[in-house]
């Protein structure tokens, strides 16, 4: 069953508040055929731990509003690999050479893309053009 309405609908709010703080290359990722435990995998990168960070302040922040609290964030110290868990969307936040590192467009290559809109997808670095994965297509 693919991921229900509140669950995409949350996938553009954190999208859009990574993109309002120049988050790149932005992607969300159907993962409900392949976990139980979440529906979308929202996934963005920061150039600088600091930057990291700060897109973390904006997802959290916009989602609070739509009324979604992260029950779980790790990394935020680190700068470089933040997850927060809203339950039924995860975001990923990633310092931009850990996720080429990681490549977890690769790993989850097979689940379906959430369709972003253009002010959510972020800003295209050097992971498009390096070929990521599958995803950035969408761009």
């Amino acid at each position: 069953m693919p991921a229900d309405d509140r669950s995409r609908e949350l996938s553009v709010v954190a999208a859009r508040a990574a993109a309002g703080v120049k988050a790149r290359e932005i992607i969300a990722l159907d993962v409900s055929e392949h976990l139980v435990l979440t529906d979308v995998f929202v996934v963005a990168s920061g150039s600088t731990e600091r930057q990291v960070r700060a897109i973390v302040d904006a997802v959290e922040e916009a989602m609070r509003l739509q009324g979604a609290k992260a029950v779980r964030r790790e990394g935020v110290s680190e700068g470089r690999w933040v997850l927060l868990d809203f339950t039924d969307v995860i975001v990923h936040v990633q310092h931009e050479e850990d996720r080429l590192y990681y490549a977890l467009e690769r790993l989850w290559k097979d689940c379906p893309l959430v369709e972003l809109p253009e002010d959510a997808r972020g800003e295209v670095s050097v992971l498009g053009a390096e070929g990521a994965g599958e995803p950035d297509s969408q761009l």
